[in-house]
């Protein structure tokens, strides 16, 4: 126990190395605008990636732009309600996704109040951030997987 404590002390005052994920095109297959379950298809191996960051130390993140939400196509309860289901297919294999952030912005295509261009939206690291600050996270010693330049550049 006194072991445990120590590494959770050491993770903390060294920061700790996270996994970020982008959604669509890593851990589902990007039909685009995915929003429902029966459009959800997960990804071969993600569950077993996160399986193997889990055990390695790595907190598991998912950062994802949403501009469907800022387009109109669906609404962040429903972008919510897929994710709880999502969240809830990783548990059941054993894989831990510490959270979900997620930007509902879009700097030309938005409405509303969702039109603009955000610090939280890819290419722009305001979602690595966030998780940074409220997880004592190390970008050193953490990876970002995407399937486009601006997670990428995130």
């Amino acid at each position: 126990m006194l072991c445990a404590l120590s590494q959770s002390l050491d993770d903390f005052l060294m920061g700790r190395k996270a996994l970020f994920l982008d959604r669509d095109g890593v851990i589902n297959v990007d039909y685009g605008y995915v929003y429902e379950q029966k459009y959800f298809d997960f990804i071969d191996g993600i569950f077993d990636l996160v399986k193997h960051a889990n055990r390695n130390g790595f907190l598991v993140f998912i950062i994802t732009n949403q501009s469907g939400i800022a387009r109109g196509y669906y609404s962040i309860d429903e972008f919510n309600t897929l994710s709880v289901w999502m969240m809830k297919q990783f548990d059941k294999q054993g894989a831990k996704i510490e959270k979900i952030y997620f930007s509902p912005y879009h700097a030309t295509e938005g409405k509303g109040q969702f039109l603009r261009d955000d610090f939280s939206r890819k290419p722009n690291p305001g979602m690595i951030l966030e998780a940074c600050s409220e997880y004592n996270i190390d970008l050193a010693q953490s990876v970002l997987v995407g399937d486009k330049m601006s997670d990428i550049e995130a």
